[in-house]
């Protein structure tokens, strides 16, 4: 995230935390502005996070290539592997 969209974002919150506080001001202290107020908070808390971090993480990496072949054999498994297993809902074509 860069600066510039941090930035646009505190903005933004800022106007949430206006908002919030009109309605506070016309509701008082009822438990859905306590809530807004929370939530407000601590997307602020989060933001400002955002100006902590050295660099964006990198993108975690598939442990497969994407061009790398996985084989997923067709031929059965052994039934003792399923020997005491919950099997509700599965249909049985013995």
């Amino acid at each position: 995230m860069s600066m510039s969209d941090i930035t646009e974002l505190q903005r933004a919150i800022g106007q949430v935390k206006q908002a919030v506080g009109e309605l506070r001001a016309k509701y008082g202290d009822i438990p859905a502005v306590r809530r807004l107020v929370n939530d407000v908070e601590r997307m602020d808390i989060d933001t400002a996070e955002f100006r902590d971090e050295p660099a964006p993480p990198q993108p975690r990496r598939p442990l497969v290539s994407e061009h790398e072949v996985v084989v997923v054999p067709d031929t059965p498994y052994d039934p003792a592997m399923w020997r005491g297993t919950d099997d509700e809902f599965v249909r049985h074509d013995d």
